[in-house]
């Protein structure tokens, strides 16, 4: 007998587990909790005012996306970076991103530039108005819509995926990120070479923007240090 699909009951909210995962992802993206904090599950169940319950499902779902690790007996850690991982965060984005690029350039690439110019005017004002935390989300935003505009779903999970490591990694860039005005122009060629076809520029920009990143974060920052005081930070709203 086939199912009835009148007899299911629409989804009119995500289930808190979910909501949760977001919020620790958040904030291990933009380095609230940097790299070796421990997770301790009372102290965070009190400050997000949920149960233990979905904490432990939501902290399991970063376990399995490589975020937390887990320790026999001591509980569980937000994953360390070492410069191997740096470096193979970025090699699995040039990858998948050159992989988007071409389909692009195969595609509809003018309704990818209009995605790529609405990307870049979030980074010109953020750029504009000096806020690093809203130039690196728009960052984050431009390259996930560069994936996005390929219509690869599984890029474009994969691109998710990496995009969450790249922030943890930028948490450390902050001491020697590129000027503004140099990060906006980059983005811009890009946007540009999208929407000339130019195969050649658009394939060498992005990978000398993502070798650049990576020299940036190995030559400026202490990837091993965790939380000085082993006390857990504020949470990103």
């Amino acid at each position: 007998m086939g199912l009835d699909l009148e007899d299911l009951e629409p989804v009119s909210r995500r289930s808190t587990a979910a909501i949760v995962a977001d919020r620790l992802r958040q904030a291990i993206m933009r380095g609230s909790f940097p790299p070796g904090t421990q997770l301790g599950e009372v102290e965070l169940a009190t400050r997000l005012g949920v149960s233990r319950g979905p904490l432990r499902e939501a902290m399991q779902r970063l376990v399995a996306e490589g975020l937390l690790r887990s320790e026999r007996h001591r509980g569980l850690f937000v994953r360390d970076l070492a410069a191997d991982d740096v470096r193979d965060v970025y090699i699995a984005r040039t990858a998948v991103e050159r992989a988007a690029a071409l389909l692009i350039l195969a595609g509809d690439r003018e309704s990818a530039t209009l995605r790529l110019t609405a990307a870049l005017a979030t980074m010109e004002a953020a750029a504009a108005a000096g806020d690093a935390v809203a130039l690196a989300d728009a960052d984050h935003r431009f390259h996930h819509e560069f994936v996005a505009a390929a219509g690869s779903p599984r890029l474009r999970r994969m691109a998710d995926a990496l995009l969450v490591e790249t922030r943890m990694c930028l948490a450390a860039l902050q001491r020697t990120a590129p000027p503004a005005a140099d990060l906006v122009a980059e983005h811009r060629i890009l946007r540009d070479a999208v929407r000339d076809g130019d195969t050649d520029r658009l394939v060498a920009t992005l990978e000398a923007h993502m070798a650049d990143a990576v020299a940036r974060i190995l030559d400026g920052a202490d990837l091993s240090e965790g939380a000085p005081d082993g006390n857990l930070p504020a949470l990103p709203a």
